[in-house]
C-alpha cells in the first residue's frame, strides 16, 4: 500500500465517527485508532507480514500527514473581508457541480443559498456525498472546476453572508 493511499485512509477515518479501523490485504494489515485523550490525535501502525513461521510480526509507525500550508490565494481571500464564508471539502474526493452531466449545476456565482442547500457533490470511494452550504448567503465564487480532485479542507466556494 502506498503512503498516499494510507494518508487518504487516515483522512477518511479522521472525518468519521469511527474510533478504530482495521484493513488487511495481501498479508499487510493496517490498524488505526483515534486517541480520544489528545485532541486530533490518533495512532496508526502498519503491520508487516511474517516472513517465516515463528517470526515475530513487526509494527512500524506510519508517518501522519502534516498540516497543509495555506496557499497565497487563500491568505488574500481571508484578508478580503470577514463577511465571506468558505465552504470547504469535508473529504478527499472528486468535485462535481451537478448530480449528472445533463443537469445544471447546483449553484453558480450569484446563486442564493441557505444552510441546508446542496451546493455540490464530492465523490469518495464510489460514494457520492452531497455538500451543504452551512450558511445563508450568496455564492461569490466557485473555487474549483467540475471533475477536479479536492483535498480535505480545501475551499470550494466563497459565500457572501
Amino acid at each position: 500500500m502506498k503512503v498516499q493511499e494510507i494518508r487518504e485512509l487516515i483522512k477518511l477515518v479522521d472525518q468519521s465517527t469511527l474510533d478504530e479501523f482495521e484493513y488487511e490485504m495481501n498479508g499487510t494489515k493496517i490498524v488505526m485508532k483515534k486517541n480520544s485523550l489528545q485532541p486530533g490525535g490518533y495512532t496508526v501502525q502498519q503491520v508487516i507480514p511474517q516472513e517465516a513461521p515463528g517470526e515475530a510480526v513487526q509494527a512500524a509507525p506510519v508517518p501522519q500527514p502534516a498540516p497543509a500550508a495555506k496557499p497565497a490565494e487563500e491568505k488574500e481571500t481571508e484578508a478580503a473581508g470577514d463577511n465571506l464564508h468558505k465552504i470547504t471539502s469535508p473529504m478527499v474526493g472528486t468535485f462535481y457541480q451537478s448530480p449528472s452531466p445533463e443537469v445544471d449545476a447546483y449553484v453558480k456565482t450569484g446563486s442564493k443559498v441557505s444552510k441546508n442547500s446542496v451546493v455540490c457533490i464530492v465523490e469518495a470511494m464510489k460514494l457520492f456525498n452531497e455538500i451543504e452550504a452551512e450558511v445563508d448567503g450568496e455564492i461569490v465564487e466557485v473555487l474549483v472546476k467540475n471533475g477536479q480532485l479536492v483535498e480535505y479542507g480545501q475551499p470550494l466556494f466563497l459565500v457572501k453572508l
